[in-house]
């Protein structure tokens, strides 16, 4: 092998145009982690706000970001006993504590954040999975327990963690509506499972919930919008319900919440990344969702214009026009 890798830094903070090329060392694994040779990584949205400085959780410079990883084991340490070389897996670098990040050839990675890669999958499509279908199973399953014959509305339905959410509460039986803000996500809902689509742009709430609930409220409404459209759930939820947000950074008055005796809960994947704590749960949650997509309840859908390594900076652009639906998969090797 090589001593030398590809990949692309960050020397600053800023727009998409700050990646540049690098040729940087094969690091070296610990004796707790291992070594992958990287097939493929995606976007989400903390990689676009760590990449411009809105959140401030970089590594230091040059950085190399991206937590969404699928790849090949081929180096493995003395500590490690739940995978070996050759092992195909998928998982989320804990690139801000200095684990190194996905963008790059090879990255060494701390074993309880992967699992074994769905069989059933393309390993390049399985790095689409990791930050989204954390997110959305944390959400449906860890912070509430969704069973079957509930009621789900899921917001922003078309996006990364929208799409997989309506799958996985399909999965546990929940009777599901989506929303989107165009026709063709709307068919990206129902393509995943929506029983029920509603343009958010041309249907109020009430309207809404009286045609899909009869005016009772939804049982769970995950918000992956959050912020300025947490009222719009509050309103969405029955009296006692469940309001689950990925978003919850802004300032929002909470007397409906109140009003209705809601619970709130807030998903924050990168949580295990940046605390050290709760890791092993992230490897066992993976290894739910790779059963879910084996046993063909959930699968990625990804944007038909893909990218690669060398044009990161083009995704990352891409990514914020918000003109995409599903996941955006960049192949690096």
């Amino acid at each position: 092998m090589a001593s030398t890798m590809k990949a692309m830094v960050i020397r600053c903070t800023g727009g998409p145009e700050v990646f540049e090329k690098a040729e940087l060392s094969i690091p070296d694994p610990a004796p707790d982690q291992v070594l992958v040779k990287v097939t493929a990584t995606s976007v989400n949205p903390i990689d676009c706000k760590v990449r411009s400085g809105a959140v401030a959780i970089l590594p230091p410079f040059p950085a190399v970001l991206h937590g969404d990883i699928s790849g090949t084991v081929v180096e493995v340490g003395q500590e490690v006993r739940r995978f070996r070389e050759g092992n195909e897996v998928f998982g989320f670098v804990g690139w801000t504590g200095g684990e190194g990040g996905a963008l790059a050839e090879y990255v060494v990675c701390d074993p309880r954040l992967l699992a074994h890669a769905p069989r059933s999958l393309p390993l390049e499509e399985a790095a689409a999975l990791p930050v989204v279908a954390l997110t959305a199973y944390q959400g449906l399953q860890r912070k509430i327990k969704l069973g079957k014959g509930m009621s789900v509305l899921v917001q922003g339905a078309s996006g990364g963690v929208g799409h997989v959410a309506v799958q996985m509460a399909k999965a546990f039986g929940a009777q599901v509506a989506a929303t989107a803000s165009s026709d063709e996500k709307s068919a990206v809902a129902a393509s995943a499972g929506a029983d029920w689509t509603i343009r958010y742009d041309q249907e109020e709430v009430r309207h809404y919930v009286e045609r899909i609930t009869g005016g009772r409220g939804f049982d769970v409404v995950f918000d992956t919008a959050g912020g300025a459209n947490l009222p719009k759930s509050f309103e969405a939820a029955r009296p006692g319900g469940d309001v689950v947000t990925i978003a919850a950074r802004a300032t929002v008055d909470l007397s409906r919440m109140h009003s209705k005796g809601l619970n709130l809960y807030v998903v924050f994947s990168l949580l295990p990344i940046l605390t050290r704590e709760g890791r092993e749960s992230v490897g066992q949650d993976l290894a739910t969702i790779a059963r879910l997509v084996d046993d063909g309840l959930v699968r990625p859908i990804i944007y038909a214009k893909g990218f690669t390594l060398d044009s990161i900076a083009e995704a990352h652009r891409f990514f914020e026009t918000q003109s995409h639906y599903g996941k955006l998969l960049v192949r690096v090797g």
